[in-house]
């Protein structure tokens, strides 16, 4: 399992094949932010100075998966156009705009709260100003469409996924699993253990982007009750 830490070593980068229209560019072994800056730095300078062959590119924790037409851009060329890249340097930090996000915790919309609060030693209230103070990136997004994959989780809220998975859990709904917190874009069925559920949608194929969030941004989440989450 891929390990998650605060402050990594920079590495050099790796360069994987996937396939023979894909390639994954390993920025680090570990879940961290630097790493994960770096990933977002080179996905935005991609974007900026394109490569003609390039199909789609996604960011993840630690590494940066593209995929391209061998017939329009070769494996090495592609390799070539990268190893440039990351000669003339990082470039400027990408800082994404912060969003917030409002969340009723515990109740019908967080059934696993007091579990979170046993399993630390803490009260459900210590749970839920803990979770709510911090400001968490958005790492990644994956799963289900729209799905962020958050850093930043306080570590008195660690907490092991649920042994058995619910079959359904609603969109919207707030989960923990062991060093990370997320948001459930979609009902779907899943481990996480739910703390609580935004009344924000978080996916919309009809919308432009569909994703609420991206890779890049930050979020924090305002405690509301089930009068306000109701009216939102």
């Amino acid at each position: 399992m891929t390990e998650i830490v605060k402050r990594p070593a920079a590495m050099t980068p790796r360069f994987k094949h996937c396939g023979e229209t894909a390639v994954s560019v390993e920025l680090g072994d570990t879940i961290d932010l630097e790493t994960n800056r770096r990933v977002r730095q080179l996905f935005h300078k991609l974007q900026e100075n394109p490569l003609h062959g390039i199909l789609s590119m996604n960011p993840t924790y630690r590494s940066l998966f593209i995929q391209y037409d061998p017939w329009e851009c070769s494996f090495e060329k592609l390799i070539q156009h990268l190893e440039n890249m990351f000669r003339q340097g990082s470039g400027e930090p990408v800082e994404g705009r912060t969003l917030e996000i409002p969340v009723c915790y515990g109740g019908e919309f967080g059934p696993d709260l007091a579990f979170v609060a046993s399993h630390n030693g803490l009260s459900v209230k210590e749970v839920i100003r803990i979770h709510s103070a911090s400001l968490y990136p958005v790492f990644m997004i994956g799963f289900t469409p729209g799905f962020p994959y958050l850093g930043g989780l306080d570590s008195r809220l660690f907490t092991p996924r649920r042994d058995t998975p619910r079959i359904r859990v609603p969109a919207g709904s707030v989960g923990i699993a062991d060093q990370q917190t997320g948001i459930y874009s979609l009902e779907s069925p899943g481990g996480w253990q739910i703390i609580g559920r935004s009344p924000l949608k978080f996916f919309d194929p009809q919308e432009d982007p569909p994703a609420l969030l991206r890779a890049g941004m930050n979020i924090r989440f305002r405690p509301i009750n089930k009068d306000e989450y109701s009216l939102t």
